[in-house]
């Protein structure tokens, strides 16, 4: 028998879409239950949300007032004790978040974690990426153990709505929580375009845009298609735009419908964070650019005459 319990991720009372992302990998395990944990001070919004996610059997929720924010060291001992209650799996999305918090777990529970999770071949047998996504790896977790695993979201649709909505339960725990860490601050970027992590379709500009001031012509095709904004290493290195656009193996893992890859010559590292998109367009001058490989449609040319004629086209 095996029990899945997922994580949530939420920020200012809404749902990340990554936690409907690892429910839908935890259908392929076939469990007996897959259960949502949502900590939080107020859980309210969150939990009722998480309900309505097809699959989930019950949401079970923690409201404390130290849960107001997202701390791994905070969260961890209480994902660790509600872990006990019988479940052999405990999910996080492969996100900042559950980045941070899966090792901690896994540390408290006295068990190996299983990163990046892309594939299920059986309860405790998973694919994962490895050197950079240029080989995949299949890994075999104890059977006798907990499983800690992070969930690759780029790999998974999010599993959509249920027709009734899950039970929600307060779950009682009695842990003692560290305080040698506490919130301060948190400073994120605001943008009225769509959040990149989660957007159906990305413009993303390289280093040769040339320049900051040139990256506008990234931004007005953007907003043309409602797409998010993204960027390689070497724009982000180069200082075009913030460190927060940055795709690719150290920056975002997306799984866009469409992605436009303008002036992106196409490394290893920011193929690896694009690889499940649906569509991939290129526009590049180099005709022989790594890019090209993978792409579905593109477009050789300068990109200072062909963006500006493709956003007009539009």
């Amino acid at each position: 028998m095996s029990k899945v319990l997922i994580v949530a991720e939420h920020l200012d009372g809404k749902l990340n879409a990554s936690t409907a992302r690892c429910v839908t990998c935890a259908k392929d395990l076939k469990p007996d239950a897959i259960d949502v944990l949502v900590l939080a001070a107020d859980v309210g919004s969150v939990a009722a949300d998480a309900a309505k996610i097809d699959g989930v059997a019950k949401v079970l929720t923690v409201a404390r007032a130290e849960n107001a924010h997202a701390l791994a060291a905070i969260h961890a001992p209480q994902v660790a004790a509600a872990a006990k209650n019988g479940y052999t799996h405990v999910f996080a999305p492969s996100t900042t978040f559950g980045k941070d918090l899966a090792p901690r777990v896994a540390a408290l529970l006295g068990v190996a974690q299983v990163s990046d999770v892309m594939a299920v071949e059986g309860t405790h047998t998973f694919k994962r990426p490895i050197y950079a996504g240029n080989a995949i790896v299949t890994v075999e977790a104890p059977q006798d153990k907990v499983l800690v695993a992070t969930v690759r979201t780029a790999s998974y649709a999010a599993a959509g709505a249920a027709a009734n909505t899950a039970p929600i339960e307060a779950l009682a725990i009695d842990v003692a929580l560290p305080n040698h860490t506490r919130f301060v601050d948190l400073a994120q970027g605001k943008s009225d375009r769509p959040d990149l992590q989660g957007a159906s379709r990305v413009v993303s500009g390289g280093r040769a845009l040339g320049s900051a001031d040139n990256f506008k012509i990234i931004y007005a095709l953007a907003d043309k298609l409602g797409a998010a904004v993204g960027a390689s290493r070497a724009a982000v290195d180069a200082g075009y735009v913030p460190s927060d656009l940055q795709v690719g193996q150290t920056g975002k893992i997306i799984a866009p419908e469409l992605y436009v890859a303008v002036g992106i010559s196409g490394a290893i590292q920011h193929l690896t964070g694009i690889k499940d998109a649906g569509t991939i367009v290129a526009i590049n001058k180099d005709a022989e650019a790594p890019i090209f490989e993978i792409a579905d449609y593109g477009l050789v040319g300068d990109l200072f005459k062909l963006v500006p004629e493709l956003e007009q086209a539009i």
